[in-house]
C-alpha cells in the first residue's frame, strides 16, 4: 500500500477540476487579454459614472413628461382593442319612433 502511494502520489483525488484539492487551471494568453479588456471597460464605466451630467436637482423629475406620454400611448393602445361603448339609448331608440309629445 505504501509503495502504491509513493508511486502515485501526484494524483489529484476526486474530480480534478472541482473541490478543495483541484487541479489549477493554466493561465492562457487569451485569458489574460480578456481579463485586461474587461478591467479597462470597467475603468471606463467607473470614469463615466463618477462624473454625472446632471445634478441631483436637475435629475429629479426630468423624465416625468416623457413617462406620462408613454403611459398614455400604452393606455390608448390597450383601449383600442376593445369595442366602443354601447349606450342603452342607441339600443332602444327604434322603440319610441311613433311616440308624440304634446
Amino acid at each position: 500500500m505504501f509503495l502504491t502511494v509513493l508511486l502515485c502520489r501526484n494524483r489529484i483525488p476526486g474530480r480534478q477540476w472541482i473541490g478543495k484539492h483541484r487541479r489549477p487551471r493554466s493561465v492562457s494568453f487569451h485569458g489574460k487579454q480578456n481579463t485586461i479588456r474587461r478591467l479597462e471597460m470597467e475603468a471606463e464605466n467607473h470614469y463615466w459614472l463618477s462624473t454625472p451630467f446632471l445634478t441631483a436637482a436637475q435629475e429629479f423629475g426630468h423624465a416625468a413628461a416623457r413617462r406620462a406620454a408613454a403611459f398614455q400611448a400604452i393606455k390608448a393602445a390597450g383601449e383600442a382593442k376593445f369595442p366602443q361603448h354601447r349606450l342603452l339609448v342607441d339600443q332602444l331608440s327604434h322603440l319610441s319612433v311613433t311616440k308624440k309629445w304634446s
